[in-house]
């Protein structure tokens, strides 16, 4: 009920807006055919089957709006939007979190005009600013995602790990190391099993670490460069140890994120890097799938953990929003088709599309969402607590505070000085004093 009235209220204000002459003879009129195009992922195992149900409502109630999906892959589908975003050309509707260079590009839409009372009061407290850049609307969360470190249950439990302790209260990186060497054995089939796998591709561990030594990110929330000092030089070191003394595997630079999954369910990791809670509901399916015996493997049990801090800074969870982010083209298409593509947005967003968090097992964003799925909660008490007890350590995304000019700066430091560097030093080829060096002088000179 409370969806309808909200949907209903966006209607009435559009209506409204178009008739009171804002638009010129050319503007298109509200009930004119149009087509809104959303690239999307697969959020979760579920997600095809939710956008075709949500999609299904939606046009009920707009029947003189298509809506055409194309469904990217996590691996090429940021290349083909930055490509068509440097072309002017994007889709309407992107599943990301919001990012500085998408308004550096002059194409992301604002959607503070849009927004009726009734959808902001939706929205718990705090929530709707992860959809924000320097204040200003321009997604739609859908979810609160959430990146933690993962541990074989059997496995710590049979190194005396205590993990109940540290998803309650933490660890250090000190602590971790002590742990490490209990951590590596022989997987079930005769490999090595490693205490800590991380995939060295993507670079997130770089920014779980260093978030945990007091570094929110390159940059702090004033703009200021931080990857400049012993704190960075320390957190490299650390990555070091864990490639010199074998906790982890020599070929990380390598391991792609479904590799890193693999390892974890072939028991040749103890830890897994990166881990959210979702991995409860998969590794429950991949168990009933063995017991049904459609898959061949050992059955694991999920524990989710925290990421271990320098014992001088506090504990930090990695935490932001996703969801949809509104754009124009270059040949832009009118105000009334950003409408459309802002009414769209909202059924993509609203109580149904509650489920990516609850399939995810992930904080929800909107009250509508949480009356919805009440009760119908898929993740263990355990890994729930652990999520909650997370969450109070969240680190605000400092990519919410920066200035476009900043945000897409600190993106290209990312590409291409902290990648290269960082696999250059999962090979060996680069020492992390000589990293250290360069972050530095390459820092001060992208960040005078």
């Amino acid at each position: 009920m409370r969806k309808t009235w909200i949907v209903l209220t966006s209607i009435l204000m559009f209506a409204v807006t178009a008739c009171s002459g804002g638009g010129g003879s050319s503007e298109q009129s509200a009930d004119a055919k149009d087509t809104v195009t959303v690239w999307t992922y697969p959020v979760h195992n579920k997600y095809e089957e939710d956008l075709k149900e949500l999609l299904a409502d939606f046009n009920k109630e707009h029947p003189n709006i298509t809506v055409k999906t194309e469904m990217l892959t996590w691996a090429e589908g940021p290349k083909k939007f930055d490509v068509a975003l440097n072309a002017g050309n994007p889709p309407d509707l992107y599943f990301h979190s919001v990012d500085g260079s998408y308004v550096d590009s002059g194409l992301a839409i604002q959607l503070d005009d849009y927004l009726t009372p009734e959808i902001r009061e939706d929205y718990y407290p705090g929530t709707l600013e992860l959809g924000q850049i320097q204040g200003k609307q321009y997604g739609l969360p859908i979810y609160q995602y959430q990146w933690g470190w993962g541990g074989n249950q059997r496995i710590l439990e049979e190194a005396g790990v205590d993990w109940q302790k540290i998803q309650q209260e933490g660890w250090t990186w000190g602590e971790f190391l002590e742990i490490a060497p209990k951590l590596m054995g022989t997987a079930p089939d005769g490999s090595p099993q490693y205490a800590f796998v991380t995939e060295g591709q993507t670079m997130e561990i770089m920014e779980l670490l260093s978030r945990n030594y007091n570094m929110p990110d390159v940059l702090n929330a004033e703009g200021e460069f931080q990857w400049n000092d012993d704190r960075i030089l320390e957190t490299l070191k650390f990555l070091e140890t864990l490639r010199a003394e074998g906790y982890m595997p020599k070929e990380t630079a390598a391991i792609a994120p479904a590799k890193r999954v693999e390892m974890f369910y072939a028991e040749q990791a103890a830890i897994i890097s990166k881990a959210i809670p979702y991995y409860d509901v998969l590794i429950k399916q991949r168990n009933a799938d063995i017991d049904a015996g459609t898959v061949q493997g050992a059955k694991v049990k999920f524990v989710l953990l925290p990421v271990p801090h320098h014992k001088d800074a506090p504990q930090k969870s990695t935490m932001g929003g996703e969801g949809y982010v509104a754009f124009r083209q270059k040949n832009d298409k009118g105000e009334q088709h950003a409408k459309n593509t802002f009414l769209v947005m909202e059924a993509l967003s609203g109580a149904k599309a509650g489920n990516s968090a609850n399939e995810l097992v992930l904080p929800f964003v909107r009250k509508s969402q949480a009356e919805y799925f009440e009760g119908k909660g898929l993740g263990t008490p355990e890994t729930l607590e652990a999520a909650r007890i997370m969450a109070e350590h969240m680190e605000q995304p400092v990519v919410l505070s920066l200035d476009s000019a900043l945000a897409a700066k600190q993106k290209q430091f990312k590409e291409q000085v902290m990648k290269p560097n960082i696999q250059a030093l999962f090979t060996g080829e680069k020492t992390a004093e000589a990293i250290a060096a360069e972050f530095k002088a390459k820092g001060e000179e992208m960040f005078k």
